[in-house]
């Protein structure tokens, strides 16, 4: 079976403004970097479809899918928040990044693919059920996370978040849901200011200071992380992920390198091995330095390829 990498060219059509650090060359950086390195052929590719009311309707409101749509513009450009803005395009790209992880999960559900990540925008793990932020719209972790759940009857997901930002939509989706173990660390102080108050039972935040390096990170995802995912034994492992946590992301304060990178990933896939038949679906989030985002995405996807 094969590492599956999908995409989709609507991703890159939506366009918050000049200058935004989320912009559409963040999925070129990538793709340029993987067939520089040779390394695009290791990968089965597929097009991300449009995701379903129904796959939305799992973890957001409708009211949440109505006002996004009734905002979005004919020409230019629309803000939700100072953060997060709409181009004409942004809709059906929201759509395709959420679809390329019920695409993941329904892929390795059947064999054809034993790993999936999902190079698309807008990014998902600020997207709390009713409200966009944060650059995201739709939270696609979630979306994917209660496809397995509710269309494949998995038991048991657990969802990773290396993100530098707290992914406070994920856990404001899914807080509370004893089918979900969510594992996260993050910078703090810093947006969106959260994941500090007591959290449920099935989230374990570690809030961490600028300038945390990789051996800090190291030690606690060892003695935080892998017991507790140890002791859950997820079925399937989903991987917000982030990599503005790289010592070159200025959006961020934190002091990562690709090979921090590698080894997350590295660990994440042997508790995959271990309980979920090596099943990982892992999905872009933030990265906003080009260069730093394509080489980390790259030692990511040697892991996951085991290449």
């Amino acid at each position: 079976m094969s590492t599956a990498f999908i995409s989709h060219r609507e991703c890159a059509l939506h366009d918050m403004g000049a200058y935004h650090p989320e912009c559409p060359a963040r999925l070129g950086a990538i793709n340029d970097h993987l067939i520089a390195q040779g390394l695009d052929h290791y990968f089965a590719h597929y097009d991300a479809p449009l995701a379903t009311f129904e796959q939305l309707l799992r973890v957001h409101s409708a009211s949440h899918l109505e006002r996004i749509k009734r905002n979005l513009p004919q020409a230019g450009i629309v803000h939700l928040d100072p953060d997060t803005a709409m181009n004409p395009h942004t809709w059906q790209a929201a759509l395709r990044a959420a679809g390329a992880g019920v695409m993941a999960v329904d892929l390795l559900m059947t064999g054809e693919a034993s790993n999936a990540f999902c190079a698309i925008r807008p990014p998902g793990h600020h997207a709390e059920r009713a409200t966009a932020m944060g650059f995201c719209f739709f939270n696609n972790i979630a979306v994917a996370a209660m496809h397995a759940i509710k269309v494949h009857g998995l038991q048991r997901v657990a969802i990773v978040d290396f993100d530098v930002h707290h992914g406070n939509g994920t856990e404001d989706c899914l807080r509370g849901d004893e089918r979900v173990l969510m594992v996260s660390f993050f910078q703090h102080p810093f947006y969106p200011y959260s994941g500090t108050e007591s959290s449920a039972p099935n989230m374990v935040n570690i809030p961490l200071p600028g300038g945390t390096d990789g051996e800090e990170v190291r030690r606690t995802v060892t003695d935080l992380w892998l017991p507790r995912l140890r002791e859950f034994a997820p079925e399937m492992v989903f991987i917000s992920a982030g990599f503005d946590a790289h010592y070159e992301d200025d959006l961020g304060g934190m002091k990562l390198f690709e090979n921090d990178f590698a080894w997350l990933t590295e660990q994440m896939k042997q508790i995959a091995e271990t309980s979920g038949h090596g099943r990982i679906v892992s999905m872009l989030e933030g990265g906003y330095v080009l260069s730093a985002l394509a080489r980390s995405v790259t030692a990511h996807l040697r892991v996951l390829a085991g290449l």
